[in-house]
């Protein structure tokens, strides 16, 4: 068991890392990563038709998650709840004064960050949730579906932990307007006529980066 973390080692850092600067000590969070690897373990067959690192992400993400909720409130660091502040500030001076929202890019320039920064400072109130946790209303039929369903209909559990380490991939290799769309889509749960305010677009333009983003992913869900 030992040799099979030393030989993962780098694998289990770089999912801690995923969760620096919320207040817990990485050695913490490394402890908490290799407890779910070793389940990971456990519950890992041979004849799935997948390697034991790519079965084991879903597991330490899972179990790193679960212990920043279950400790809760969740730690944010200050300089991250500083921007929250400006952000907010920010927001309600614009709206005073042009009687609209402010888009995150004009956040950014103003404030001088990253539109990156901006979405997760003004994220970082919300609860930790998994990728199946984010819902959002399907307009066709008015129920509740979460984003891995919008893109994989496959009910084998083990293409499913699959598909969803590959979403979290894909989610980090979009450009930073089709990130910030996904973002506010189905984390955020905004509508397309919202995102495009947001965004200063037209919603004709969200719903086609929409559809092209995600037909993207569908393509590359099924070559992975």
């Amino acid at each position: 068991m030992e040799e099979l973390i030393q030989q993962n080692n780098g694998l289990i850092w770089s999912i801690v890392k995923r969760f620096s600067g919320r207040g817990y000590e990485v050695e913490d969070l490394y402890q908490i990563g290799c407890l779910g690897f070793i389940k990971s373990i456990k519950r890992f067959d041979l004849s799935f038709d997948v390697k034991l690192s790519t079965y084991a992400v879903p597991y330490m993400i899972g179990e790193i998650k679960r212990f920043i909720r279950d400790d809760t409130p969740v730690k944010i660091s200050r300089s991250i709840k500083e921007l929250n502040m400006k952000i907010r500030e920010l927001q309600k001076e614009y709206f005073y004064k042009k009687g609209e929202e402010i888009t995150i890019n004009q956040i950014a320039k103003e404030l001088k960050t990253s539109v990156e920064d901006v979405v997760l400072a003004m994220d970082c109130v919300n609860s930790v949730e998994s990728i199946e946790g984010n819902t959002f209303t399907n307009q066709k039929d008015g129920n509740s579906i979460c984003l891995i369903e919008t893109l994989s209909n496959q009910k084998n559990e083990e293409e499913m932990i699959t598909n969803k380490l590959t979403i979290n991939q894909l989610m980090n290799s979009l450009e930073t307007r089709d990130k910030e769309i996904i973002l506010l889509r189905y984390y955020k749960e905004k509508t397309q006529a919202q995102v495009a305010k947001i965004l200063g677009i037209t919603q004709v333009q969200v719903s086609r980066i929409e559809r092209r983003i995600l037909g993207n992913m569908r393509t590359k869900l099924k070559e992975a």
